[in-house]
């Protein structure tokens, strides 16, 4: 399976795929698809870390956000085309993503998923690291995973998470 960066010519099919893959699930906004599109257009974005399955079965981006004021990545949306789910794309798409977090030098990844999926990519609760969520109802599905050592404190995402 080969993962690479986008490129322009993939954003409709990244905008599809998201509907898609958001599509009827119970903690879906609806609002996944446009979420990346203002993220490409935010501070926070960063090239490098919105990669796709190469037939675009599959997308993750990070982009910055902060603990304190520490620089980190907030991590998500993850989008696999309903028909690819548990074929190992999701799989494919953590691993390299954190894999280039790493090799940039960036010293955590934080997201709001299941513990259970996530925990497999060396995610814990944030709360273990003294992270909190920008909601605290966010807590039991707040997680980190450090490449390094980070302060405790409130994380932020990029501007256009707060839109939601």
């Amino acid at each position: 399976m080969l993962i690479r960066r986008e490129t322009p010519a993939d954003i409709d099919a990244i905008r599809e795929l998201t509907n898609l893959a958001f599509d009827n699930l119970p903690y879906a906004s609806g609002q996944e698809a446009e979420l990346i599109d203002s993220l490409r257009a935010d501070e926070g974005w960063i090239p490098e870390l919105s990669l796709v399955e190469d037939s675009v079965l599959g997308h993750v981006v990070c982009t910055r956000g902060y603990i304190g004021e520490v620089p980190a990545l907030g991590l998500g949306p993850l989008s696999v085309h309903p028909d690819h789910q548990r074929s190992g794309v999701g799989k494919a798409l953590m691993h390299a993503v954190l894999g280039a977090a790493e090799a940039r030098g960036e010293r955590a990844v934080i997201l709001l998923g299941s513990p259970d999926y996530y925990s497999r990519f060396g995610f814990r609760l944030a709360a273990e690291f003294g992270i909190t969520p920008p909601v605290a109802e966010w807590a039991p599905h707040f997680q980190a995973r450090l490449f390094g050592e980070v302060p405790g404190g409130a994380f932020r995402y990029a501007e256009p998470f707060n839109q939601l």
